[in-house]
């Protein structure tokens, strides 16, 4: 009997297609033998997804030789290594589809969100290159902040170019959750295209993803090498107060934070009075801000002299001596002031973002044990098949699929455009 665990890995998915008379998605068992071109392709997971929905592979180009040697070996070997800033693609015959998945850094929250980041030029220049080869249908994928604020620039320049090669274009806001993956990844797709086809964008009902069943029976898999954490270790330590769907924040009150006041066999012991200050600045921090900016301000020894009165001075000196609080110019922050770390998932739920750290504990944690998720745990959660095989270094691995499209996003995204065809 198949499992929900194989559904996630794009079963379900399988049986989509394209309702030409009603202009949406439904379920049927048609496949397509489109032929397709990816570039800045990585080590194939959005490939991967229009070869599952009967899309055939004519060439793929990236620049991560990591990404090249996995590529070939797991999906296609009809892939080269080259650098797209340098180097144009050309193929005698258009190919149906051109994807494209560019470097993301630049644009992502979880980074820096540098508006001046070079590889943010890579979004247009991808696709300059798609429309170049003259394909009907092009898509390309980034994530949603791409799509927002001053880094909007990038997305608009590259829909203009598209319209001026005479396709027309969509916009698709997607998130990992509504193709059946157990995490809340929420991305972009530029749909564009050169035919008379009109389409309703619209995502057929797909099951939950839970990870209890997407990561069912990983036991005996490549890749599944797991790393518990040493008993008495630092990490080990904090695990060991972190319950499912908790984390380790400072900055935030309610069941699901677990402070560091809270942990003093690992950051010090303090006094009920010492707690309940740091408690209070917890609090006032985010609800009386000076500031237009952040999410929280510091908080001025005369706001704790308020409150606190006499016993101000001892407190605050005793905190900043044990390391719990921190001079911010003149007034006084806590020290820790991450929104989260060593988040434990819980079985029933969804993990967040699968990104290049995933496998780190002092980021995330498995839902039932002391230490951090495998290299197949995380491919799971992304949706690889567990006939991808990462031949690698740990940290290799968990950039490569941290920085992939989910095969179950690519398989959809083939839907929509075998719909435009």
């Amino acid at each position: 009997m198949e499992t929900r665990r194989q559904r996630v890995r794009m079963g379900e998915l399988r049986n989509v297609k394209h309702d030409t008379a009603r202009g949406i998605v439904t379920m049927s068992r048609h496949r397509s033998s489109r032929r397709f071109i990816s570039l800045f392709s990585g080590c194939g997971g959005f490939d991967l997804g229009l070869i599952d929905a009967g899309f055939t592979p004519v060439q793929a180009y990236d620049n991560c030789a990591d990404a090249i040697v996995h590529y070939r070996f797991n999906v296609c070997p009809k892939v080269a290594q080259e650098d797209l800033t340098q180097f144009v693609p050309q193929h005698s015959q258009a190919p149906d589809i051109v994807i494209a998945g560019p470097p993301c850094q630049g644009f992502s929250t979880a980074g820096k969100r540098d508006l001046a980041d070079k590889r943010n030029h890579l979004l247009p220049l991808a696709g300059r290159l798609a429309a170049n080869l003259n394909p009907k249908v092009i898509v390309i994928e980034n994530v949603a902040a791409a799509g927002s604020g001053a880094h909007r620039r990038y997305w608009e320049e590259t829909e203009n170019h598209l319209r001026s090669q005479h396709y027309r274009t969509h916009t698709f806001k997607i998130n990992a959750t509504e193709v059946g993956l157990p995490q809340t990844r929420s991305r972009l797709l530029l749909f564009a295209w050169r035919t008379r086809r009109e389409i309703k964008f619209q995502l057929p009902s797909i099951s939950d993803g839970r990870l209890d069943e997407a990561l069912s029976g990983v036991e005996s898999l490549p890749n599944h090498v797991p790393e518990p954490l040493k008993p008495g270790s630092r990490d080990y330590q904090i695990a060991c107060h972190i319950g499912p769907g908790q984390k380790l924040s400072n900055v935030r009150g309610g069941p699901r934070s677990v402070h560091t006041w809270n942990i003093p066999e690992v950051f010090g012991k303090t006094t009920a009075a010492e707690c309940g200050m740091l408690e209070f600045i917890m609090r006032i921090r985010r609800q009386e801000r000076r500031r237009d900016f952040g999410d929280a301000d510091p908080v001025s020894l005369a706001r704790l002299r308020k409150q606190f009165k006499g016993q101000t001075q001892a407190l605050v000196g005793s905190l900043l001596r044990k390391g719990y609080l921190r001079h911010v110019g003149t007034d006084l922050d806590l020290c820790y002031s991450f929104n989260g770390k060593y988040r434990r998932f819980q079985w029933e739920d969804k993990a967040c973002t699968v990104d290049t750290r995933f496998g780190e504990a002092q980021l995330f944690l498995h839902p039932n044990e002391h230490r951090p998720f495998t290299v197949r745990e995380a491919a799971r959660i992304q949706g690889f098949p567990d006939n991808y095989v990462f031949d690698c270094s740990k940290r290799t691995a968990f950039r490569l699929i941290g920085n992939a499209v989910p095969p179950p996003m690519g398989h959809m995204a083939a839907v929509f455009a075998e719909a435009l065809l």
